[in-house]
């Protein structure tokens, strides 16, 4: 700022100001516009110096208002993102879910699979059927029966002093494949009693060697649903 010029100690009146010589005057118009002009460089400066204040405080809040704004946008951009992320992890759980719902069907078609062939082969096991093979063709003439009881009574002597098992059906199978081999056709007995069935075989397994008159036979649980004679024949066959 510069330097203020000296005001007058004594202001003059109007009188004295037109009485004053010609230099006197023009000093005193140089000494009063140099007054004015202090005065309103003062009032310049003032001024200027509120604008710059006021200006810096715009700034600052242009700054505050740019990082509040700023701050905004990183918050929006972590939300979209976020919700980025939990669309794609919201997408992995439902192919996640359509996985586990293929898979268990799956599962429970196996189980129904499983639980079928469970049923059947239990069904099988407790068929009644059983079968003998080995038994020469010539005792045939005695009857299939009568070999099954002479087996039971030579291998098994105590379960001969019980009640004997009740024979539905029994017969030579034939062959099915191979008419012409020499091997003796097998023996197929139905018992009535499914327990029957279990009792002989349990026994034919703990005793091991199974004969007929000294020659070894084996003893087997058949799984043929049934016995079938065709009309007006008298062979039997699995089915």
């Amino acid at each position: 700022m510069r330097e203020k010029g000296k005001t007058p100690e004594k202001q003059l009146s109007h009188e004295e100001i037109l009485s004053l010589q010609e230099k006197d005057f023009r000093l005193l118009m140089l000494k009063m516009m140099q007054d004015i002009g202090n005065k309103l460089e003062a009032k310049m400066d003032n001024l200027l110096e509120t604008l710059s204040k006021e200006i810096q405080g715009i700034k600052l809040k242009q700054e505050e208002m740019q990082n509040t704004i700023t701050e905004i946008k990183n918050s929006i951009e972590a939300a979209n993102s976020r919700i980025q992320e939990a669309e794609e992890q919201i997408s992995e759980v439902e192919d996640r879910l359509v996985e586990i719902t293929d898979a268990e069907q799956k599962r429970e078609k196996r189980l129904k699979t499983n639980e079928e062939s469970l049923r059947e082969l239990w069904d099988n096991f407790k068929r009644t059927n059983i079968r003998i093979r080995g038994v020469p063709e010539e005792e045939t003439e005695k009857g299939t029966e009568k070999i099954f009881q002479e087996i039971i009574a030579e291998n098994f002597p105590n379960m001969g002093k019980e009640p004997c098992a009740q024979i539905q059906e029994a017969q030579r199978v034939p062959y099915k494949i191979n008419p012409r081999r020499i091997t003796p056709r097998h023996i197929l007995i139905k018992l009535t009693k499914i327990k029957d069935k279990e009792k002989i075989l349990k026994a034919a397994r703990e005793k091991k060697q199974i004969t007929y008159k000294g020659t070894p036979i084996r003893l087997l649980a058949d799984f043929s649903e049934k016995l079938c004679r065709p009309e007006g024949s008298g062979m039997i066959y699995l089915m």
